[in-house]
C-alpha cells in the first residue's frame, strides 16, 4: 500500500511539473526578463516586417566600377544624374533605405545600396537596371542577402532633416 501511495504522489508531482514546464514554455518570452523587451511594440514590429528578434532580410548591394571605360563626359554626366534621380525615386517607393559612396579603394568599390521590401534576387537585379549608371555599364554590382534590424528604414525621416545642400 505504501508503494502505491508513493507512486501516486510521484505521478502527481511529475504531472504537475510537466504541466508547469509546458505552460511556462509557451509564455517564456513574456515571463523571462532576460528574453523579453519591455519596450516591444507589436504594431511597429509588424509594420516594419520584423521577426521576433526585430530583424528582417534585405539585399545588400556593393556598387563597383563597371566595364564601360568611356571618356564621353556627356554620357557620364547624364548617367550619374540618372543614378542620383533613381536613388531618390527608389527611396520614395520604399525600395532603397541606404545609399552612399566609398572613398577610392583598390577593389574598385564605389558605394552601397541596401534594398528594402524586395522578394527575390531577380527582383533586386531588375531594380538595379533602372539605374542609368548601371544600365550604361559605368557601374556594376554584387548582391548579398543581409539580415539586419527591421528598424533600419526608420532613420530616413531623420536623415532628411539634417542635410543643408542637396547633392
Amino acid at each position: 500500500m505504501k508503494i502505491k501511495t508513493i507512486m501516486k504522489y510521484t505521478f502527481l508531482i511529475l504531472a504537475t511539473l510537466l504541466t508547469n514546464l509546458t505552460l511556462g514554455q509557451s509564455n517564456k518570452l513574456e515571463k523571462d526578463p532576460l528574453n523579453s523587451n519591455p519596450n516591444y511594440e507589436k504594431a511597429l514590429a509588424d509594420s516594419l516586417g520584423g521577426d521576433d528578434y526585430g530583424m528582417k532580410s534585405y539585399f545588400f548591394v556593393i556598387l563597383k566600377t563597371g566595364t564601360n571605360k568611356t571618356t564621353d563626359k556627356e554620357l557620364i554626366s547624364e548617367s550619374f544624374r540618372g543614378h542620383m534621380d533613381n536613388i531618390n525615386r527608389l527611396i520614395k517607393k520604399g525600395k532603397l533605405i541606404v545609399a552612399g559612396p566609398f572613398e577610392k579603394n583598390d577593389s574598385s568599390y564605389r558605394g552601397i545600396f541596401i534594398l528594402n521590401n524586395i522578394k527575390s534576387i531577380e527582383e533586386a537585379k531588375e531594380l538595379l537596371q533602372t539605374d542609368l549608371a548601371v544600365k550604361n555599364g559605368l557601374l556594376d554590382y554584387e548582391i548579398f542577402t543581409w539580415y539586419g534590424s527591421a528598424a533600419l528604414p526608420e532613420y530616413l525621416p531623420f536623415s532628411d532633416k539634417i542635410w543643408k545642400s542637396n547633392p
